[in-house]
C-alpha cells in the first residue's frame, strides 16, 4: 500500500501551477454526453476520481479519447446503455450527476447509490424532489436510483437547503426539458457558475449561475464545443495553507483570486502576508500567527473542503481558536491522527476548540478523507521528524501529483511503497 514519508522542518517556497478544478470536471463530464457531437474539454485534472468517472462512462459506450494528459474529446451519441454499474460509481459520490445528465437527453437513467469519502449525511432527497418536479418519475431499489420520465416540463423549484450536488442535477436535467425552469436557493459555488457555462457553450440556456436564483430555458439539443475548466479552488487553498503553516513564500499560479477571497481574509486574519495578482496570488508567513474563529459555510463563505486544512494551521497559532462545521457532521475524523502528532483539540458535536501548540510531532497517520488526508500532509511538512501518511489514495482522489508539486517547493516527501523504501528513505533524509 503506498505512503506518504515525509521530514518536516522545510519551509515550502517557489511556484506552483494549480490544475483544473476537480467538482467542476466532474460534473462537466457527465454534461458532455449531453450532446449528440464531439466535445472537447481543457485542464482536466488527472486524480483518480476523475479517472473512475471516465471509465464509468465508458462503460455505458461514451466514447471517450485522450488528446493529452489534461484533455479529452467526448462522444455521447452511441450510448448504448442507461445503467451505471455499481463497481464505478461506489467509489465517487460525483456518480450522481449522470443521473440529471441522462435524464434530460435521454428521459431515463439508472445510478447506484453514490459514494466517495465518509464525511457526513449528503442526503439526495432535493435531487429526487428536482427530478420530480421536472415530471419524472424516482425511485429507489436495491441500492440504485432510477429515474424516468415520458418528457420533462420546466418547473418552478425551491430547495429546502442550498446543495451544490443538486442545483447542478437539476441544472443539466432542465436543460433539455420544455420550457423553463427556475431553481431558488440554488447553490452559487464556482463549480455551479462553470458548468452553467459550459452547457451554455454547447446551446443551453442558463441564466442567473453564482446568484441563489437560476433560471433554464429548455432547448431541443445541444452541440459541439470545446471549454476550458477553472482551476481548483480548494488545491489553490491547500497549498495557501501549506505556505501559512511551514513559515513559508509561495506563489500560486494560474488561480481565480475572487474564489479565494474567504481563504485568503482567514489569512489576513492571523498575520500572513499576501499579494494578488490576476491569476496568482502569494502568501507568505513570516511571523507568529495568531488565533481566530471560523465557520463554514455555503460560498461565497469559508468552504467546508478548506476546514481541515485550516484546523491543522490554527493548530500551530497562538491562543485558542473555535471551529465551527456547519456543512458535514463528520468532517472532523482527522481530529484523532492530529493529536498522535502533538496537537491540541478538542471537539463538541460540531465545533473544534484549537489550542495552539508550538510544533507538531512526526508519527504514522492515516487519512480518513480527501481533504483531511492533505491536511495531514501539511502538519507532517511542519512536524519535528518524520510521518508516515497512509491511505493516500482518499488524497490522490483529488490531487494531481501532490507530493511532486510539494517536492518541488522544497517539502522532503515521497511516495513509498513498502518497508524498504522506507527504510531508504530514513536514512537519506538522516
Amino acid at each position: 500500500m503506498e505512503q506518504y514519508a515525509i521530514k518536516g522542518g522545510n519551509p515550502l517556497v517557489g511556484e506552483v501551477e494549480i490544475g483544473g478544478a476537480k467538482n467542476a470536471a466532474l460534473a462537466i463530464l457527465a454534461a458532455s454526453v449531453m450532446s449528440e457531437e464531439t466535445v472537447t474539454i481543457e485542464n482536466l485534472p488527472d486524480v483518480c476520481d476523475i479517472n473512475v468517472l471516465i471509465q464509468a462512462m465508458e462503460s455505458i459506450g461514451v466514447n471517450i479519447t485522450r488528446v493529452d494528459r489534461h484533455t479529452v474529446k467526448i462522444n455521447g451519441n452511441h450510448i448504448h446503455g442507461l445503467v451505471i454499474e455499481d463497481d464505478f460509481i461506489k467509489k465517487i459520490r460525483a456518480s450522481y450527476y449522470l443521473i440529471g445528465a441522462l435524464l434530460g437527453r435521454y428521459k431515463k437513467a439508472e445510478v447506484p447509490l453514490p459514494g466517495g469519502c465518509n464525511i457526513g449525511i449528503r442526503a439526495i432527497d432535493q435531487h429526487i424532489k428536482g427530478f420530480r418536479a421536472l415530471g419524472a418519475e424516482v425511485k429507489i431499489e436495491h441500492g440504485f436510483i432510477i429515474t424516468e420520465a415520458t418528457e420533462l416540463k420546466g418547473c418552478h423549484i425551491y430547495m429546502d437547503k442550498v446543495s451544490v450536488g443538486a442545483t447542478i442535477n437539476v441544472m443539466m436535467a432542465a436543460a433539455m426539458a420544455d420550457g423553463t425552469t427556475v431553481i431558488e436557493n440554488a447553490a452559487k459555488e464556482p463549480h455551479v457558475v462553470d458548468l452553467a457555462n459550459f452547457l451554455n457553450s454547447m446551446g443551453a440556456n442558463v441564466k442567473g449561475a453564482g446568484t441563489d436564483v437560476v433560471r433554464i430555458k429548455g432547448v431541443e439539443r445541444l452541440h459541439k464545443t470545446t471549454y476550458t475548466i477553472i482551476p481548483d479552488q480548494i488545491e489553490a487553498g491547500t497549498f495557501m495553507v501549506a505556505a501559512a503553516a511551514t513559515k513559508g513564500d509561495i506563489t500560486i499560479k494560474n488561480v481565480i483570486p475572487k474564489h479565494l477571497e474567504s481563504i485568503a481574509a482567514k489569512l489576513l486574519e492571523i498575520g500572513c502576508e499576501i499579494e494578488e495578482s490576476d491569476d496568482a496570488i502569494r502568501v507568505v508567513a513570516t511571523k507568529t500567527l495568531s488565533h481566530t474563529q471560523l465557520k463554514t459555510l455555503p460560498y461565497p463563505g469559508f468552504p467546508t473542503d478548506m476546514q481541515p486544512q485550516m484546523a491543522v494551521l490554527l493548530g500551530l497559532s497562538t491562543g485558542t481558536s473555535i471551529v465551527t462545521e456547519s456543512i458535514f457532521e463528520n468532517r472532523f475524523k482527522y481530529v484523532d491522527e492530529l493529536t498522535r502528532m502533538g496537537g491540541d483539540i478538542n471537539v463538541e458535536g460540531n465545533t473544534a476548540v484549537i489550542n495552539g501548540v508550538a510544533k507538531y510531532t512526526g508519527a504514522t497517520i492515516s487519512s480518513p478523507d480527501l481533504r483531511a488526508g492533505a491536511a495531514l500532509v501539511i502538519a507532517a511538512l511542519t512536524a519535528d521528524g518524520i510521518s508516515v501518511v497512509e491511505d493516500i489514495n482518499y488524497i490522490e482522489r483529488g490531487y494531481e501529483d501532490f507530493h511532486l508539486k510539494l517536492r518541488s517547493l522544497g517539502a522532503q516527501i515521497e511516495k513509498v511503497n513498502n518497508e524498504r523504501e522506507l527504510r531508504k528513505f530514513r536514512l537519506k533524509v538522516g
